[in-house]
């Protein structure tokens, strides 16, 4: 079965092929995910088969040949890819909020970077980098951590401060071809590691000013998905991955708890009543969490889809319940990682990979504990720094 999805022209997504497609790829990634870790990166086939189907322009503007998708959509994506394999999940996650970001350059500049359907952009959107405006272009000079994909991708972002001449330096992110990239060997973590987040730096490169994000009169179009504030998108990538992740634990459990016997026992892990209470509230913890997760997302995108702008409550509402999906997520994999005792700890057990990947995921800022800081002021009617909710 092919899992390439064709351009759309309107809003219209077929939801069913996209979760097919991710079904299909999940499942045929779950096997190589031990490859992934030892190459610390996916491999490039990988990412070919995640551009095929779409994926990497799920919030990329129909205009120029991406599918414009709601969140609720592609977090259901991202969910089931993270399922097989928490970094294919995740690295596609990246890709399609990287991707978005070029609906605030130069119409020209995007068809030129689009030559092709399958283009992939990542990046980090962190200012590590300095971009000075000159009469023929841009001179940008940086390093970048966390650049999951990149090595990957056709294009890389990178945040700078932008200094055109004005009184104070702007910051943006600027599109730099893949090839003009130096990747650093820096990617040596407990989890996550085939989502080669490794460090990247340039050196004087000179590149286009309409390659720079956002700059001057560049703005996206008045569309519902770009109601959507940049570290929105961000977040609900970070949940969705972490719900994938608890899922697959929990599968993995109960496939586990068929066979594996105590020592001198007859009785298997799933005949135990202790099992059945640690999988029935693992079920609920995950299910809720998720149930609030893309209630709170389905809310906001109502919000958009009807021309009205994405509240301040319903970003905060998102931001809670991303930050709690992880949490709950965290939960689910530790109780099942434990009930699944000595068989947990070997390299061939998933579980220890649930494990190690989910508390990963669990360190990006976006989901930190700060954020909940920020709810609960908000919550109690305080004020509270509301620029990257």
């Amino acid at each position: 079965m092919s899992t390439t999805l064709s351009h759309q022209t309107s809003n219209t997504v077929d939801e069913a092929a996209l979760l097919t497609a991710a079904t299909t790829l999940a499942d045929r990634f779950a096997p190589l995910a031990d490859d992934f870790d030892r190459n610390r990166k996916l491999d490039q086939d990988a990412s070919d088969a995640m551009a095929e189907a779409g994926f990497y322009r799920l919030f990329e503007p129909t205009h120029l040949g991406g599918l414009e998708a709601s969140p609720v959509i592609s977090a259901k994506v991202f969910e089931r890819l993270a399922q097989g394999n928490a970094a294919c999940g995740w690295v596609a996650f990246i890709a399609a909020t990287s991707g978005s970001t070029l609906a605030s350059i130069p119409e020209e500049s995007a068809r030129q970077i689009f030559a092709h359907p399958n283009v992939m952009v990542a990046g980090v959107f962190a200012p590590s980098g300095k971009a000075h405006v000159e009469e023929n272009g841009v001179t940008v000079n940086g390093r970048w951590q966390w650049g999951s994909g990149t090595q990957n991708a056709d294009w890389v972002l990178g945040g700078c401060m932008v200094d055109d001449g004005s009184e104070q330096p702007t910051q943006h992110m600027v599109l730099m071809p893949a090839s003009a990239i130096s990747f650093l060997d820096t990617w040596h973590v407990s989890g996550l590691q085939g989502t080669g987040s490794t460090d990247y730096q340039v050196t004087d490169l000179q590149g286009s000013l309409g390659h720079i994000v956002g700059y001057k009169k560049n703005r996206p179009p008045k569309r519902p998905l770009y109601q959507f504030p940049q570290f929105t998108l961000l977040a609900i990538g970070i949940g969705a991955v972490a719900l994938g992740i608890g899922r697959a634990a929990i599968d993995e459990l109960v496939n586990l708890a068929q066979s594996k016997k105590r020592i001198n026992s007859k009785a298997t892990l799933a005949d135990r009543v202790h099992s059945h209470l640690e999988v029935a509230r693992a079920e609920a913890t995950l299910r809720s969490a998720r149930a609030f997760y893309y209630q709170s997302i389905e809310a906001a995108w109502n919000t958009a889809i009807s021309g009205e702008k994405v509240s301040v409550d319903q970003r905060r509402d998102i931001r809670l319940a991303t930050t709690h999906a992880v949490e709950a997520s965290i939960k689910t994999v530790d109780a099942m990682y434990t009930l699944g005792g000595g068989a947990a700890v070997y390299r061939d057990s998933p579980l220890q990979r649930h494990f190690r990947d989910v508390h990963m995921a669990s360190q990006h800022i976006m989901v930190a504990p700060s954020t909940l800081e920020t709810v609960g002021r908000l919550y109690l009617g305080q004020e509270a720094q509301i620029a990257t909710l």
